[in-house]
Parts: structure tokens; C-alpha cells; sequence
């Protein structure tokens, strides 16, 4: 008897773990390859040891529209800069970014950067993985 127990709690732990996935599942962004590797100890990103700073990549392998990070108080975020609920060939532009929003200036709507949500919008901002090892914060899909 506690032999099966135990496989069931284990059975539903297995099926419980999320394995650290993304869900961006919007038809408007394409699918373009993230591999950045930020030294947080260079001078470029000491914005990124405050809370509620953020810096923008726009470098080859930043996503669609380039990517802000975003120092969420504890963890990183890190979101495309293409606007989510728009056809990306008719909205060329990235979002621009003050304080803790991104706002698209295609439909002049705003979003969180702690949540990369709009209230009402069917799509939230496209969200990629973030690490931290030592002293490099890696941004990937």
C-alpha cells in the first residue's frame, strides 16, 4: 500500500512540474531565435541592478523587434519589442518604453513590463526565458 502511495505522489508531481516553458502562442510575432548573454558587471547593464530599470537590445538575435529586460524587484523579465496585437508586417515600429511600460505606437496601447499585460488585449507582450548564472544573465527562447 505505500508503495503505490508513493508512485502516485510521485506521478503527480511529475505531472505538476511546468519545465520552465513560455507560452507564446501569438499568431502576430514570428518566431525568431533569442541567444543573448548580458555581463551584468559591464557598465551597459548596471541600469539592470535596480528594480523597475530595464535596458533594449536591438542587436541581431534580439527577437523580432529587439527585447527589453526588465528588472522586476528579484527576477528578470524579458519581452519582444513587437507589438502583440498587431500584424507584424503592418506595424514596423517597437514599442517604446517609459518607466514600467511598453507602449505601441501603432494602436497606442500600453503594457505592463512586470506582467506583459494590457487590460483587454487578446495578446500579451512576447515573452522570452531569462537565467542568471554568476554574473550573465542569459535571454533565450
Amino acid at each position: 500500500m505505500k508503495k503505490i502511495l508513493v508512485l502516485l505522489i510521485f506521478s503527480l508531481l511529475i505531472i505538476g512540474c511546468d519545465g520552465g516553458t513560455v507560452n507564446n502562442n501569438n499568431p502576430n510575432i514570428p518566431n525568431y531565435q533569442v541567444n543573448l548573454i548580458l555581463n551584468l558587471s559591464l557598465p551597459a547593464y548596471s541600469n539592470l541592478q535596480f528594480a523597475s530599470n530595464h535596458i533594449v537590445d536591438y542587436s541581431p538575435g534580439s527577437g523580432a523587434r529587439g527585447v527589453v529586460v526588465f528588472n522586476a524587484g528579484g527576477y528578470f523579465v524579458a519581452y519582444d519589442l513587437a507589438c502583440p496585437n498587431q500584424p507584424y508586417n503592418t506595424c514596423s515600429s517597437p514599442m517604446t518604453i517609459t518607466g514600467i511600460e511598453a507602449r505601441c505606437s501603432c494602436d497606442n496601447t500600453t503594457y505592463n513590463l512586470f506582467s506583459g499585460q494590457s487590460p483587454g488585449q487578446q495578446y500579451p507582450m512576447k515573452q522570452y526565458r531569462t537565467e542568471v548564472n554568476g554574473g550573465y544573465l542569459y535571454v533565450t527562447n
